[in-house]
């Protein structure tokens, strides 16, 4: 079985190596063994890890959450449905930040319409009513 260093893995995976260090940290990769020379050892399976903690990233789940799933897979009494119930979670939270991001929109919307883009800035409309108003009055 190959051995690869840090810089190695970090290389195949696509990542700096310092995202290595910090997922060791944070306990979502396992310390490595180390060889004669006191340098980490690591493989294919790291690798596979690494892209594996990337993937979920992508996919909107935390590292705190990825953890989680990671756990699951080595608990005893643990099924398929302990993962489904996570992924249905993370969707309900994309969804929420979906419509969040549709009522920011909105609201920048309705600002940008009150503005015809000439004049002095000391009399834009934009500006005045941001100034005027509360972080939450923008949204709803």
């Amino acid at each position: 079985m190959e051995k690869l260093t840090r810089g190695q893995l970090a290389k195949r995976a696509n990542v700096n190596p310092e995202t290595i260090r910090y997922y060791e940290r944070r306990g979502l990769l396992p310390e490595p063994p180390r060889n004669g020379s006191g340098y980490r050892e690591y493989t294919q399976e790291a690798v596979n890890r690494t892209e594996f903690i990337k993937r979920l990233q992508a996919l909107g789940f935390s590292l705190k959450e990825i953890s989680e799933l990671l756990s699951l897979r080595v608990e005893p009494g643990r099924t398929c449905g302990d993962v489904k119930i996570r992924v249905e979670g993370k969707v309900v939270d994309i969804e929420k930040k979906i419509a969040d991001l549709e009522h920011i929109r909105e609201a920048l919307l309705r600002l940008s319409s009150k503005c015809t883009g000439k004049g002095p800035i000391g009399q834009c409309p934009v500006l005045e009513e941001l100034y005027q108003i509360k972080e939450r009055e923008v949204i709803i």
